[in-house]
């Protein structure tokens, strides 16, 4: 009998069908690590082979993350125990400065497969911007040029060949969503961004910002003018967006929400930024766009999803966002990505594998 998918996919090459990808995540422990460990379980193409840690090495995986307990056998391996020769990808959930030293122990091994860094270590293109920004000297500057910045609705479909990624930070990732179709079209602006996040968003160290009592029933500014992933930011809108970001640490555990508010040049009407945004991500199956409205966190934590939204008035024109920090702002998006360098169905493993039904 003949049948029919509901959505179109890609053919997968013969070997995908028989034989999954393997793949280790290394510094697994923390909350994005989570993240990936769950989503690359249910994965159908791809088979986690490996988790490192150093604090948890020989313990099983649900020692620190106790949700995994009943789900998986793996335990947690020390980084030399490795066998890199059978990876395809590697997903480095390291802390910001670790991530160009494991990048670097890597490539001194002769890896020769994927790697996709979710620290900031590999997401400037300048070297100096990292002393500045991050408080410390990169120590692979020779290695910068060699990453690709991995925000898939503007820069994919990748170079063929390409096996170096960066992984975009969170705020970076909601900001520049939003703003990338007013580049396109706006030759010079000031934009005006206030954005809150998660708890989650500071890792699982504790600190007293993170600190039940004094979150809970709480908003607070931070880095004012000052945030680190800013520079990501103004590396995919250019300077003719000149941005102002005040973010706040919000009450509650996940998910990003926030708006950016310009001032739209004379003749420039709603309908016209309706169609910027439905140009730039109407193939886009991550980003979920909202006109007339701005989109609700609610909606988009646990998801895989950016939302987007606009209103228009006069000539003042709000866009909001909302995503889940540690999904399309890390580990969802660090998917997103590791399909699109092996050839696999974007949405593999984040979306619902479209039934087959006969016709």
């Amino acid at each position: 009998m003949e049948v029919v998918s509901r959505l179109l996919q890609p053919e997968l090459p013969e070997r995908l069908m028989s034989t999954p990808s393997r793949i280790a995540i290394l510094h697994g422990a923390g909350y994005v690590g989570g993240e990936l460990i769950r989503l690359l379980l249910a994965h159908p193409y791809c088979e986690l082979a490996a988790v490192t840690s150093r604090t948890f090495a020989g313990r099983p995986l649900w020692h620190a993350h106790p949700m995994l307990r009943g789900q998986t056998d793996l335990t947690f391996v020390a980084e030399d125990a490795l066998r890199l020769s059978e990876l395809d990808a590697v997903l480095i959930a390291a802390e910001h400065g670790q991530g160009a030293r494991v990048v670097q122990h890597l490539l001194e091994k002769g890896y020769q497969g994927v790697i996709i860094d979710l620290s900031a270590d590999f997401r400037f293109r300048d070297a100096a911007l990292y002393p500045a920004w991050f408080g410390f000297d990169h120590p692979a500057p020779e290695l910068l040029g060699r990453f690709i910045y991995g925000l898939p609705e503007v820069y994919a479909p990748y170079a063929p060949g390409t096996r170096l990624l960066a992984n975009p930070g969170c705020f970076a990732t909601g900001l520049a969503l939003a703003l990338w179709p007013l580049s396109r079209h706006l030759e010079v602006a000031t934009v005006a961004v206030t954005a809150l996040t998660g708890a989650s968003g500071s890792g699982t160290r504790p600190k007293a910002t993170t600190h039940f009592p004094e979150r809970e029933g709480n908003v607070r500014a931070y880095k004012v003018l000052a945030h680190q992933h800013l520079p990501e930011v103004q590396q995919v809108v250019g300077t003719a967006l000149q941005i102002a970001f005040v973010p706040a640490s919000g009450p509650w555990t996940r998910g990003i929400w926030g708006t950016a508010h310009v001032t739209l040049p004379a003749g420039f009407t709603a309908r016209d930024v309706s169609a910027w945004y439905k140009a730039a991500y109407e193939q886009a199956p991550f980003v979920r766009l909202w006109p007339g409205q701005l989109p609700e966190l609610r909606y988009a934590v646990h998801t895989p999803f950016c939302d987007l939204g606009w209103v228009v008035r006069d000539d003042h024109l709000v866009v909001g966002f909302a995503l889940d920090n540690l999904l399309k702002g890390a580990a969802s998006q660090a998917i997103q990505n590791l399909n699109l360098l092996l050839d696999l169905p974007q949405t593999a493993g984040l979306l619902p594998t479209p039934a087959e039904v006969p016709l």
